[in-house]
């Protein structure tokens, strides 16, 4: 096989014409082109670069050497299992969760109860605020799944504007998981480029509230310009939602029992996060070590939503109570929806792990070793083209930050480092699109088509992404730090 063929660029671009192409030219289900895509890229990978992808990530010998002598159906299924590892419990769940909020009438009660206090005009920011606050310490895929249904039942109710607030939801989740630690990625950041801790949370919250009202003004931009209806799906029917919209307040669940699936996994989720990162648990008492205990086994992402989904089924069975309502076909239907999303979404990282394993991230450190670009527009350009090329954003931190960690500690800079690791939080907000996990579960939660996803969710990244260079090469001239 020529050179040329297993240079990682061209395996890249490669595996971009199959998934672009096969979707939108071929009309393929994202399923197969994502593994059309995968296999493509698998199979022109040479096993040295397997090789060497594997004692980068810290593989010894022994076991790179184990790797690349697997089959390409071995290295596809591996990658696709763990994603199915991480998402696998969650989607099921959320799709769970999700579709018991709109049956029992939760999320309908959620929705009077934020019309009544705000007003509809300003339901948008309120997803935007709550989204950036909730996705600080839980996952950008658990903020979509727990949220997306209210941006449906109020959109319903309003008749307009669906996008807006699909796009607000999005906007608000995705800028505090590149830059506010405790989030892995800017945690991760954080520690490499020796940035406090403290530091990193406070700038980063303030970067992030700026760069989402960039995004959401470009959502409100966008929304004027392109009319997205809420479209029937096997989780949410409208017809469905409709009847739910027209019942008497006191047809629904109370506004405790309506939030207790959304909040619950949340406080867990932010308890645990915050106390792995306070002291030694060895000199605390007995009552704080058990309590220790206890929020780290309900703390831990998955049992934090089957918990909800246990939460979320009860309400139901409590407003369905005296009723003909089939409970075992309620939950299998929410699991055929959330079957399908898994499926797309371990697809599309098998497609970004095999990426991964052609060497495409010491192939952009080789290409950008000499570049003498100022180092924080550069952090920006690494993270951008790491995002894009793999599809995940905190691969592109961990990555950018190992890359420029060196850099930023020995190169004499007037400025605090910090800039640089805001820097590269916002450049792997560039450019989401179908090799990330994450498009496919926005795409599938929404129901916006790939295009319009394209057309709406990916310039939005960018938008927040440049806003936010622009705001640090600004605060890096005038409140340098150092």
């Amino acid at each position: 096989m020529p050179v040329f063929f297993s240079d990682p660029i061209f395996i890249l671009l490669l595996g971009v014409v199959v998934v672009v192409g096969g979707i939108i030219g071929l009309k393929l289900h994202p399923f197969l082109a994502l593994l059309l895509a995968a296999f493509a890229v698998a199979f022109l990978t040479p096993a040295a670069s397997i090789e060497q992808f594997a004692v980068s990530k810290g593989a010894t010998a022994a076991a790179a050497l184990q790797l690349s002598k697997k089959s390409i159906g071995e290295r596809i299924a591996a990658e696709f299992g763990s994603t199915a590892a991480k998402i696998g419990i969650l989607i099921a769940m959320a799709a769970i969760i999700g579709k018991c909020m709109l049956e029992s009438g939760a999320a309908e009660r959620i929705i009077r109860t934020i019309l009544k206090a705000i007003g509809i005009e300003k339901a948008p920011v309120a997803f935007l605020i709550s989204s950036f606050f909730i996705g600080i310490p839980v996952f950008f895929d658990t903020v979509i799944f727990l949220m997306m249904p209210l941006a449906k039942a109020i959109s319903l109710r309003n008749g307009k504007n669906y996008l807006l607030f699909v796009l607000s939801i999005i906007a608000g989740a995705m800028m505090a998981n590149s830059l506010v630690p405790p989030a892995p990625g800017p945690l991760f950041l954080a520690g490499a480029m020796q940035i406090p801790i403290g530091l990193m949370i406070v700038a980063g919250s303030l970067l992030g509230i700026l760069t989402a009202t960039s995004g959401y003004l470009f959502a409100r931009w966008l929304n004027r310009r392109m009319e997205i209806p809420v479209r029937d799906s096997p989780d949410a029917k409208i017809s469905d939602i409709r009847l739910i919209a027209e019942k008497d307040d006191a047809q629904l669940p109370s506004l405790f029992l309506s939030l207790l699936p959304v909040v619950m996994p949340v406080l867990f989720i932010c308890a645990d996060t915050f106390m792995n990162l306070s002291e030694d648990a060895s000199g605390r008492s007995g009552f704080m070590s058990g309590l220790s205990t206890f929020i780290h086994f309900f703390g831990d992402k998955n049992i934090a939503l089957i918990t909800a989904g246990i939460l979320a089924l009860l309400v139901v069975v409590r407003q369905k109570k005296g009723t003909a309502f089939d409970l075992s076909a309620f939950v299998q239907n929410a699991l055929v929806s959330g079957g399908v999303i898994v499926l797309i979404t371990c697809a599309g990282g098998a497609f970004g792990g095999v990426i991964q394993q052609t060497g495409i991230s010491a192939k952009i450190a080789l290409m950008t070793r000499d570049y003498q670009m100022a180092l924080i527009p550069l952090s920006f350009l690494i993270a951008a083209v790491v995002r894009t090329a793999q599809g995940s954003a905190t691969v592109a931190l961990i990555t950018a930050s190992g890359i420029l960690a060196g850099m930023a500690a020995n190169g004499g800079l007037n400025y605090n480092p910090l800039y640089i690791g805001l820097a590269i939080g916002c450049g792997a907000k560039l450019v989401p699109w179908m090799n990330d996990p994450g498009f496919w579960i926005i795409c599938k939660m929404s129901n916006l088509t790939e295009k319009e996803a394209l057309k709406t969710y990916a310039p939005m990244g960018v938008v927040m992404g440049v806003t936010g260079l622009l705001f640090i090469l600004l605060a890096a001239k005038l409140f340098p730090l150092v």
